[in-house]
C-alpha cells in the first residue's frame, strides 16, 4: 500500500513468508504489478520489502493476469524514483530479480536473495548447497556485489532505508531536500586536511578521515563499504547539501580501479545523476588495476564503464586531486 517516510508519500510492496512461504500466485502478482504502477503513474518512491519463494509453480499451468508485470515496471521506474530494496529473508526468484533494480539493495543479517534455492539446485545441477553458500546476506556484500549494504538487524536496515530516501528527491527532477540552514552546515575550517594527507605520493592513508573532515557532522552514510574497497562512495551532506562522494581509498589496493570498484561507482554516479545529487570525486590512485586477474576479472570493460557514467553525468560536479590521478582514475 502507500505509507509515509519523512514526512513524504511512498509506495511499499512487502512479501510475507508466513502466508505460502511469500510465494507469488496470480492474484498476488495481479496486487504487486497495481502496486508498481501505482508508483510508476503517481511518481512516488518505492520500498521492497522481500521475503518470499518466488513464484508458485502452480502458475506455469495457467495464463499470467498481468502484462506488463511488476518485473517489468520495476524495471521502468529505474531513474525516475528512488527504489530501495530490503531483503530481511529469504528471497527468490522472481521477488529476488525485482529487488536488484533498486538504486539501494539492503540485506539483514541472515536473509538470503538467490534465483533458486538448494533443492532446485540440487535437482537440476546435483549440487549440495546451504542457503548462504547460494546468496547470504555477507556473500552478496562483499563477493558478489549484488547487495549494497548489510544491517544487523531489520531496524538497522529500516534505519538505513529511512536516511537514503532523506536525502534524494521524492523523484527524479525535484529540488533536493537541502538543510543549509542547520548548525552542521555552517562554513568551517578544513586545515586539518593538510595533516591527514601525507605529502608523499606512495604513502598509505584512510580517505575515510578526508570525507569526514568535509561531510556536514553526522550526514555521512556509506554505500555498499564491503565490496570494491579501493573507491569509497558515500551520501552525505556538505553545507546542508546532499551529496555522493566518491574517492580512491589508498589504504586498499593504492587506490587502483578494480573491477568491483569500478562496478560500485558506476552504479551509484548513474544514480546522482538520475536524481540531481553533486558529485564531489576526491582522486589519489595510479589508474586501472594491472595483472592477469585483473585483466580476467575485466577490469578495462568496468573501467570503461565508470569513465562512461562520469562523462554521462550533467549535474554540479567538483573533482579534487589530493595527490595524484592517472587513466581512467
Amino acid at each position: 500500500g502507500t505509507a509515509r517516510i519523512n514526512e513524504r508519500s511512498v509506495v511499499i510492496l512487502a512479501e510475507d513468508f508466513t502466508v505460502k512461504g511469500g510465494s507469488i500466485g496470480h492474484p498476488n502478482a495481479a496486487k504487486r504489478t497495481r502496486l508498481v504502477r501505482l508508483a510508476l503513474e503517481q511518481q512516488l518512491p518505492l520500498v521492497l520489502i522481500l521475503d518470499g519463494a518466488g513464484e508458485r509453480a502452480s502458475n506455469q499451468s495457467e495464463r499470467y493476469p498481468s502484462s506488463p508485470n511488476d518485473l517489468q515496471l520495476v524495471a521502468d521506474l529505474q531513474g525516475q524514483v528512488p527504489v530501495v530494496s530490503l531483503v530481511l529473508g529469504t528471497s527468490a526468484g522472481h521477488g529476488a530479480l525485482t529487488g536488484v533494480f533498486a538504486d539501494l539493495i539492503i540485506m539483514s543479517e541472515g536473509s538470503v536473495m538467490f534465483t533458486a534455492g538448494p533443492p532446485l539446485v540440487q535437482a537440476s545441477l546435483g549440487l549440495d548447497t546451504s542457503p548462504e553458500e547460494l546468496g547470504g546476506a555477507r556473500m552478496h556484500t562483499r563477493e558478489s556485489g549484488v547487495a549494497h549494504n548489510r544491517g544487523n538487524t531489520e531496524q538497522d536496515c529500516f534505519a538505513m532505508a529511512r536516511y537514503f530516501l532523506s536525502l534524494l528527491p521524492q523523484r527524479a527532477g525535484e529540488p533536493l531536500p537541502e538543510n543549509r540552514n542547520k548548525p552542521g552546515a555552517a562554513r568551517r575550517s578544513v586545515d586539518r586536511l593538510a595533516d591527514i594527507i601525507p605529502p608523499q605520493a606512495n604513502q598509505v592513508y584512510d580517505v575515510h578521515h578526508v570525507i569526514n573532515e568535509l561531510a556536514d557532522s553526522q550526514t555521512l552514510f556509506e554505500l555498499q563499504p564491503e565490496y570494491g574497497r579501493s573507491i569509497v562512495t558515500a551520501l552525505a551532506r556538505i553545507g546542508g547539501v546532499p551529496c555522493l562522494l566518491l574517492a580512491n581509498q589508498p589504504a586498499v589496493q593504492a587506490g587502483a580501479i578494480t573491477r568491483e570498484a569500478a562496478e560500485k561507482a558506476c552504479h551509484f554516479i548513474d544514480m546522482a545523476s538520475n536524481f540531481g545529487l553533486p558529485l564531489i570525486s576526491l582522486l589519489d590512485n595510479p589508474g586501472v588495476m594491472p595483472g592477469p586477474e585483473a585483466e580476467t576479472s575485466g577490469v578495462l570493460k568496468a573501467a570503461a564503464l565508470m569513465f562512461s557514467a562520469q562523462r554521462r553525468y550533467r549535474g554540479r560536479k567538483v573533482i579534487v586531486t589530493l595527490r595524484k590521478a592517472f587513466g581512467f582514475g
